[in-house]
């Protein structure tokens, strides 16, 4: 059987090494032949190590938000990336941000842009949902609720001090629909603060939500 029907087994999803190694058996020189791959455009190389089919094999290609868990892992995907998702925000996104544990660093791909922003344990456990894009990809993504504190927590010099200030960065800045704002789940944020950075301006969303929901904010 031929690479290309070999590959076709794979398609939406991203490629490890030894993935490549196990079709590429036969094969007496097999990291020389993932390169003539890479060349003859049957494979995309995102990283060294990750691979994903390219356009010679005519295959359908991961989501970008899966390519993202696999780039970097353990990681999520989160604040304007996953709010985009969820509907939150409308604008398009041009590069995919996930949380990790491991240092902070950015991915520059044929298939696009991927930065990663670290966080500690255990803040980083809270929030995170599993959802299926298709039958082939399961994606790691953050709940909105933990998006929008992931933005806030790692937006560097952002303090949170009043209602006025939060709902300026929710829909000025982030351009969150105010329509969705007050059907965040503040239980579930406040379970989080306790171990969280920048607690005092959680703090403050989490009051600002609550004033929100009672029509005070909207007329701030």
């Amino acid at each position: 059987m031929e690479f290309k029907d070999l590959l076709s087994e794979y398609q939406e999803e991203p490629l490890t090494r030894q993935v490549i190694l196990s079709l590429l058996k036969n094969y007496k020189r097999p990291y020389d032949k993932i390169s003539e791959l890479i060349k003859a455009r049957w494979l995309i190389g995102l990283k060294n190590g990750l691979y994903v089919p390219g356009p010679k094999s005519k295959l359908l290609l991961p989501e970008s938000l899966l390519i993202a868990n696999h780039l970097c892992g353990p990681s999520y995907v989160s604040m304007e990336s996953a709010l985009s998702y969820w509907g939150f925000i409308t604008e398009r996104v041009f590069e995919i941000t996930s949380v990790t544990v491991k240092p902070t660093k950015t991915f520059k791909t044929e298939l696009g842009r991927f930065s990663y922003k670290h966080t500690s344990l255990p803040y980083y456990s809270f929030g995170i949902r599993t959802v299926d894009l298709s039958s082939r990809q399961a994606v790691m993504i953050a709940s909105p609720e933990k998006a929008i504190c992931d933005k806030i927590v790692m937006t560097s010099r952002l303090n949170l001090r009043s209602i006025k200030q939060v709902m300026e960065f929710l829909t000025e800045d982030m351009r969150i629909d105010g329509d969705l704002i007050a059907g965040l789940n503040l239980e579930m944020i406040e379970t989080w603060t306790s171990d969280a950075p920048k607690q005092n301006s959680l703090l403050m969303l989490i009051k600002t939500i609550r004033n929100y929901d009672k029509g005070v904010a909207s007329r701030i």
